[in-house]
């Protein structure tokens, strides 16, 4: 193993031997097929297989309604808050605590974020600080479910429509979530899906637009977008005579990458199923050691798409030693976004987050993929159990 870090970070644990890793891909033995057909025709960028990955995907996920793939979930949630029309000086109300790649795409529109604290309970957003940040300036809300555990999105979008605001879900960690029944891309204007490498669905790197019923007439927009503002079907008939409106980027997915999207559906709703179960064996394991809080727990109102299983523990860093010594990885994964350089135009005091900061060394995230199963669940547990 690797010599610790000079900043006392730990080194990525190999994925080797009896070593239980944080996070592993999952790709179908499917996908060899797909994409050796893929590469013995004529597309390999965006072209049929990126389509078929599109209506599936919709099928499974958005009740049929307009999907569009792209390179990246930051991609998806850039073109996204393009198409909300968000503009410079605008007010978005977005989560202190997510992936950076939740709120840096808002820079590149010269928006002003205003960061909303967490709930601690589950480290989505918290709905106190969300009413009380509403100015008349306020344009849009960007919702993270953290973990897979969907937000309260009832009392979101309540306080969206009294405040005409649009509501743009970032479900990076959400595929296959429900909220009360629905699929979770059906509660938002937009809805944003992530294929990195790690996620439930990996194009090896990628992401998806979802529109919901109030926002259909975005589609061709975003079409044009994602390829620099050009009407592709439109540029078969000649270019000249299709002229380039709105500044567009270079966002397509290809069809390799689609391939595995596309294998990766077929096997979805079993990868689902494994991760729940792990997910819950943990929840029944811990759930009445005092010593430790689970965030984002499973409750009755929604399907937890168990992306991360997280714990709230004091003496985090004594905890991660004792399970790396048992050859265990684990880590914070994600760090509230007001710290960063680049935000500290959106933030002033501490005290603004006082949820955030009463838990920011204090959460923990376990291994959760599909290459463990219970015995794995069970031996970190045990190491758990034993205090630290």
């Amino acid at each position: 193993m690797s010599q610790k870090s000079p900043t006392g970070e730990m080194p990525i644990l190999e994925n080797s031997g009896t070593n239980i890793v944080l996070f592993t891909p999952n790709i179908p033995t499917s996908a060899i097929g797909e994409i050796e057909d893929t590469l013995s025709s004529r597309w390999i960028g965006q072209g049929p297989k990126v389509e078929i990955f599109e209506s599936e995907f919709s099928k499974r996920f958005m009740g049929q309604k307009p999907c569009l793939s792209v390179n990246s979930g930051t991609s998806a949630l850039h073109l996204s808050y393009i198409a909300a029309g968000l503009q410079e000086g605008d007010e978005v109300l977005c989560p202190v605590f997510t992936c950076t790649a939740t709120n840096i795409p808002l820079l590149y529109l010269k928006v002003k974020l205003i960061f909303v604290d967490i709930d601690p309970e589950t480290l989505n957003m918290s709905i106190t600080d969300l009413k009380n940040k509403i100015t008349d300036k306020s344009r849009a809300i960007v919702v993270v479910n953290y973990g897979g555990l969907p937000a309260n999105m009832d009392e979101i979008n309540n306080v969206a429509q009294e405040n005409s605001l649009i509501v743009i879900n970032d479900n990076a960690h959400a595929l296959g979530a429900k909220y009360k029944n629905q699929e979770i891309g059906l509660t938002s204007d937009f809805s944003m899906y992530s294929f990195q490498a790690i996620k439930h669905i990996t194009t090896g790197d990628g992401g998806m637009i979802g529109l919901n019923s109030t926002q259909l007439d975005k589609k061709n927009l975003l079409k044009r977008v994602r390829w620099f503002g050009i009407d592709r079907e439109s540029k078969q008939n000649g270019i000249w005579e299709n002229d380039i409106k709105e500044l567009g980027y270079k966002y397509q997915m290809t069809d390799i990458a689609a391939c595995l999207g596309i294998s990766a559906l077929k096997i979805f709703d079993s990868t689902l199923s494994h991760r729940i179960t792990l997910l819950n064996r943990y929840e029944h394991l811990l759930s009445d050691n005092p010593d430790v809080k689970i965030i984002a727990k499973s409750n009755s109102i929604s399907l937890h798409a168990a992306w991360l299983f997280t714990i709230r523990i004091k003496n985090r860093r004594d905890l991660q030693k004792l399970l790396r010594e048992n050859r265990i990885e684990s880590n914070q994964v994600h760090f509230r976004n007001d710290k960063y350089s680049i935000f500290q135009n959106y933030s002033n005091a501490k005290s603004e987050f006082p949820n955030m900061d009463e838990i920011e060394d204090e959460y923990l995230v376990l291994p959760l993929h599909t290459k463990m199963n219970e015995n794995d669940v069970d031996r970190i547990c045990e190491v758990i159990k034993n205090g630290w």
